[in-house]
């Protein structure tokens, strides 16, 4: 039966991170634990002045093979897999000469981050370790006996338990650590056979996902249901890489949002002016460009108001002190830009409860990547939306072709629909959307609601007419009936960008050409569920 208790009396050291190592050996080595370890770790521990034996002593084989080959030996494994409460192993280990092994600390060659900076096939190949993973499942299986160390913050938790029970850890902590050791493998696997997936192409049989804890979450969409937030380990540019100033701790549907937010944005090149998108609840309730990022911002806000209140800001540009004055003018969860000046901050300060966060940049918005959602039984696995049109790819199906101002608008207008729940109509005047319906049954419905909102925000604002007069209009699919359409006639649109592709085409547009609008097909949908 396994005891709770169990001594550390020596341990193998294999790092490629030697971040904490000498002092983590130092601690070890005024334990009396005796050190084990190959190559340059061995170096590192050595030239701190402590007493290292080569494991190559203990297996009687040297490291061959430019390294590949130095652990995968029974006098290291059997040292790790014995029982030590087993007679049988123990007369085993004695007959074979193989000693116990109590702590294993490894972490891994640096494939993830070698396939980060671009490197050829072969050097990513050569990044892939074998003896490392080999080593943590023989420790981790027998926790029991073995503690397993991959992450550099367990090596003080390690310590302190020693320190608290006389050189021995707690089998709570060795399972703990097990767990752990697991997770790492599973994650290194898992970007081995993605990046592997990469290159072969086609659809891989078998798929997995990974994740490191970034945070613990107070709780998910709902108090009654718990959270946390993982990160991939990619370098994307957004929430997940993003440094938080201030405020207290985004909950699970501030990640949600300001991920919708900032993707969103991200999509307007900085270079060609400012852009400000608001989100409630992942979905656009105003998007805007502007002469400054003060101007998009207002004009955002003025599309809706009410929905605003409480929402997430993304920025395609650094936030200034008056853009910052002016977001504090209502209450604001979250503030997302590629940066933000000292004055601004300082602004924000003022706002004990607004979030804000800065990125490295914008997120890559042409750049592939996967979307995954779950279903009972399984999950769903696509290429994420990355589709973009221009003008060249536009089809004009009308009697009347859009005017230069109107294109501007409409391409505007395609951008921001790709981030709407379907069904997604989006009126758009002049760079700034003006009505945004979303995730209704009915494209109608969608059509309706948005222009409500726009008369709604017109007698909010005292103007005299809603900004859908003149304005133009982006639907992510296509008109099954010519009414949606008929309807942003109804309510002052001008022009209207759709996929096409409905049995009703010529219906559609006929009633376009009988409207006297201009309508152009991108020959692209962008469903969004």
């Amino acid at each position: 039966m396994t005891t709770d208790l169990y001594p550390v009396r020596r341990a193998l050291i294999s790092v490629s991170d030697k971040t904490g190592l000498v002092p983590f050996g130092q601690a070890l080595a005024a334990r009396g634990v005796e050190l084990l370890s190959t190559g340059g770790t061995a170096a590192a521990l050595r030239a701190a002045g402590l007493t290292v034996r080569d494991v190559a002593e203990v297996t009687g084989y040297p490291e061959m093979m430019d390294g590949r080959v130095k652990t995968l030996h029974p006098a290291v494994h059997g040292g790790l897999l014995a029982l030590r409460d087993n007679a049988d192993h123990r007369a085993a280990m004695d007959a074979h000469g193989i000693g116990a092994i109590d702590l294993v600390v490894v972490n891994l060659y640096p494939f993830e981050e070698t396939v980060a900076k671009g490197a050829a096939y072969d050097e990513v190949i050569e990044n892939i370790d074998i003896g490392g993973p080999a080593m943590i499942r023989s420790a981790a299986k027998n926790h029991g006996f073995v503690n397993i160390v991959v992450d550099v913050e367990d090596y003080d938790v390690v310590l302190a338990e020693m320190e608290a029970n006389d050189g021995q850890t707690s089998y709570a902590l060795r399972q703990r650590l097990a767990q752990t050791a697991y997770g790492r493998t599973a994650a290194y696997d898992t970007a081995v056979s993605t990046w592997m997936a990469a290159q072969v192409g086609g659809t891989p049989r078998r798929r997995s996902f990974a994740g490191t804890l970034a945070q613990g979450l107070r709780y998910g969409e709902n108090p009654h249901q718990a959270a946390a937030f993982y990160t991939d380990g990619s370098a994307r540019a957004g929430v997940a890489t993003a440094k938080q100033h201030q405020g207290k701790e985004l909950s699970y549907n501030n990640i949600n949002d300001t991920d919708a937010a900032f993707e969103l944005v991200s999509e307007f090149d900085p270079a060609q002016g400012p852009a400000c998108a608001i989100i409630k609840h992942a979905n656009p309730c105003g998007v805007s460009r502007g002469a400054t990022l003060k101007e998009a911002y207002a004009r955002a806000f003025d599309c809706d108001r009410t929905s605003a209140f409480g929402g997430i800001i993304a920025l395609n540009q650094p936030l200034d002190a008056d853009t910052a004055r002016e977001i504090t003018g209502i209450f604001t969860e979250v503030v997302i830009a590629p940066g933000a000046s000292a004055e601004a901050m300082d602004i924000f300060s003022q706002k004990k409860n607004l979030r804000l966060l800065t990125t490295d940049g914008l997120a890559a918005a042409g750049a592939a990547a996967l979307a995954v959602r779950q279903v009972s039984g399984g999950f769903l696995a696509q290429d994420k939306d990355v589709g973009r049109i221009t003008r060249d790819d536009l089809q004009v199906v009308t009697k009347r072709a859009p005017s230069e101002q109107e294109l501007n608008d409409l391409l505007f207008a395609w951008t921001v629909a790709k981030h709407v729940k379907s069904n997604a109509i989006i009126y758009v005047k002049d760079g700034a959307t003006v009505g945004v319906g979303a995730g209704q049954m009915s494209r109608v419905d969608s059509t309706r609601i948005a222009a409500r909102k726009a008369q709604d925000m017109a007698e909010a604002l005292g103007l005299s007419q809603p900004l859908t007069l003149g304005s133009v209009v982006a639907s992510d699919a296509f008109f099954p009936f010519a009414d949606g359409l008929i309807t942003a006639a109804e309510a002052g649109a001008t022009a209207i960008i759709q996929p096409g592709g409905s049995m009703r085409d010529d219906e559609v547009i006929a009633a376009a050409d009988e409207a006297g609008l201009a309508m152009v097909l991108t020959g692209m949908r962008h469903f969004r569920h």
